[in-house]
């Protein structure tokens, strides 16, 4: 699809009732064009068109990479900025869209990771806010769904997401280390199982609601299952 692409344009898809229809519309067009439109919608207050947005910069991104590698780069380094202090923004939706990103390309994975973890390390480029350390557990519990030993060094660091006052970042963490732990880490999953609060979270191209403890659950039962 040639010309310019128009925001409008965008959230008219985004907002579509199919999302496979909507994603695969989105895939006919410019890579560097609709990356630039895709961008403000990580900041959207509807669940749908930032989910939708996240996922679609994780595909145009992972097309731009094997185009244009440095092209890719400034997409990830875009999204580092948003999360600077210096951006005066807050980086809402960055985390989960670099996790995206990182899930589904290899090379860039290989070398951003690392900047991505050192989010959740409290030596590191540490989030405070725990609306910001949802999207970044997100991120990583994508990461570590496809590219598990590229997150498996540093489950010491999401140990105290899972005391975590907020629902979310606990049942986020119960479900990176029930991806990325090994039989030993279960007993860190042990206390969360009766943990009955309730949580958002998007998987499969949609937002569903679970338990804390059913997540923590299903963790441990990946961990029995590790050899």
């Amino acid at each position: 699809m040639k010309g310019r692409i128009r925001r409008e344009q965008i959230l008219e898809i985004l907002a579509g009732s199919d999302v496979n229809l909507a994603l695969a519309e989105l895939r006919r067009m410019s890579s560097e064009k609709l990356v630039n439109a895709l961008f403000s919608f990580l900041y959207s207050q509807d669940e749908t068109i930032k989910w939708r947005a996240i996922t679609a910069m994780g595909f145009v991104v992972q097309r731009l990479a094997d185009e244009d590698m440095e092209s890719a780069r400034n997409v990830v380094r875009r999204l580092m900025w948003n999360l600077n202090d210096e951006s005066g923004g807050i980086g809402w939706g960055s985390p989960e869209a670099m996790g995206e990103i990182l899930a589904r390309h290899e090379g860039l994975a290989g070398e951003y990771a690392p900047i991505l973890l050192s989010y959740s390390k409290k030596d590191g480029n540490y989030l405070e806010l725990p609306m910001l350390q949802r999207g970044l557990l997100w991120g990583i519990a994508r990461l570590s769904e496809k590219r598990p030993q590229l997150v498996k060094g540093s489950i010491s660091h999401f140990i105290p997401y899972l005391e975590s006052e907020d629902s979310t970042v606990r049942g986020l963490a119960a479900q990176i280390v029930g991806l990325i732990g090994a039989k030993e880490d279960r007993k860190l999953l042990l206390s969360l199982l009766k943990d009955e609060a309730a949580y958002t979270t998007y998987l499969d191209q949609r937002c569903i609601t679970r338990l804390v403890g059913e997540t923590a659950e299903e963790a441990l039962k990946s961990l029995e299952a590790e050899r």
